[in-house]
């Protein structure tokens, strides 16, 4: 079990202690931690001031170093109010063990995530350690303008179906006795179309979900590659494209891939519809075995087209949400989607320029046994 235990550093007017945790390896120094350290000891004096603080706050560590607190670290909250005033660490309530996160302001109005541990010797006794941690905003800035991009997003992709749903169903509902049979089936047609355009949508908001979060669920079963692609392609001819627009591959023999088909059926839908809806010329697919790893050998499926390809610029932001290319077009999710369940499988998917100049995809599938097969 690892003991905290303390070294001192020496300056010529005073002695800064610095609080490390000793483990099975050695020390963990302060300045090898991700976010800001700031420790004040029981006169509420800084006894320690690790390099991601002083970036955090833009403080050099010896102007820190020695300081009362509130000195060092001028917080105040978002009403302008002086935060170690307000909150009293070493003056308050003696059940108190700490401070929530939450944003403050340092001089010049620079945001910091701000959470305290006060550390007491006993349940109820004095302040001994005051340990202050804190994180810059822009990865959380970042993720907030992503969920606001998301919900910008969806309801402007709903905006259209539903306003198209309600309208058909408004007129059909008014004027039925007014419309031909004919009139009335395309309608419903085009009612049925926007109503699988929103349950398309919502089952892409909740495959993000589950990605983004780990709760991605995998039911593995033998999967055929090879047989799922020809059925896709049997697929996109009934829809009326010609047979010639596609060019199969397949090098055997195939190593057995355990896989959830539902989730391989939906990486190979959006792989084989990006390459017919923004690609030109033959789509070319190959299945053949690759190796993965050293040990483990796995599937690979390669998408290929002869369109104009994908900007070399534009090659690192393929698989991000909302990526959709030069041209517009759906919700810019599916490629995110794809990276997600090819992930989760443990396979690998890459984009480059193939053969004809055009985009090629190429995801990698691990043979992924079940474990009480192995």
């Amino acid at each position: 079990m690892s003991r905290p235990r303390e070294s001192h550093i020496g300056r010529a007017d005073s002695i800064a202690t610095v609080t490390t945790v000793a483990d099975a390896d050695g020390a963990i120094d302060p300045d090898d931690l991700p976010d800001g350290l700031v420790i004040a000891d029981e006169t509420g004096r800084v006894i320690c001031f690790n390099s991601a603080a002083a970036r955090i706050t833009a403080v050099p560590r010896a102007a820190a170093l020695g300081r009362p607190l509130e000195h060092a670290l001028p917080l105040e909250d978002l009403k302008g109010r002086r935060w170690w005033a307000l909150t009293d660490p070493y003056g308050g309530l003696a059940t108190r063990v700490g401070q929530p996160e939450r944003n403050l302001l340092l001089p010049g109005g620079r945001e910091v995530l701000v959470s305290a541990r006060y550390v007491r010797e006993r349940p109820t006794g004095p302040v001994r350690r005051l340990v202050i941690s804190l994180r810059g905003t822009e990865a959380r800035r970042r993720t907030e303008r992503s969920h606001a991009e998301l919900i910008a997003t969806v309801a402007h992709e709903l905006r259209s179906p539903l306003t198209s749903v309600k309208g058909f169903t408004a007129t059909l509902l008014a004027k039925w006795e007014r419309f031909t049979d004919d009139q009335k089936r395309l309608m419903l047609e085009t009612v049925d179309a926007d109503a699988n355009r929103v349950t398309r949508l919502i089952a892409e908001l909740l495959d993000i979900s589950r990605i983004d979060s780990g709760r991605l669920e995998l039911r593995r079963q033998p999967v055929d590659l090879s047989a799922a692609v020809e059925r896709h392609i049997q697929a996109l001819i009934a829809t009326g494209l010609a047979p010639d627009r596609f060019l199969v591959r397949t090098r055997q023999p195939l190593p057995a891939v355990w896989a959830d088909p539902d989730k391989v059926d939906q990486v190979l839908g959006n792989l084989l519809e990006n390459a017919v809806r923004h690609g030109e010329g033959t789509v070319t697919i190959e299945v053949a075995p690759a190796p993965v790893t050293s040990d483990e050998k796995g599937t690979a499926v390669t998408v290929s087209d002869e369109g104009p390809g994908i900007p070399e610029e534009s090659m690192g932001r393929v698989f991000t949400r909302f990526w959709r290319g030069s041209k517009r077009g759906g919700t810019g999710l599916g490629l995110y989607i794809v990276k997600g369940i090819v992930e989760a499988h443990g396979g690998t998917i890459t984009v480059g320029r193939g053969p004809g100049g055009g985009a090629e995809f190429r995801f990698i599938l691990p043979v992924g046994a079940p474990a009480y097969l192995k």
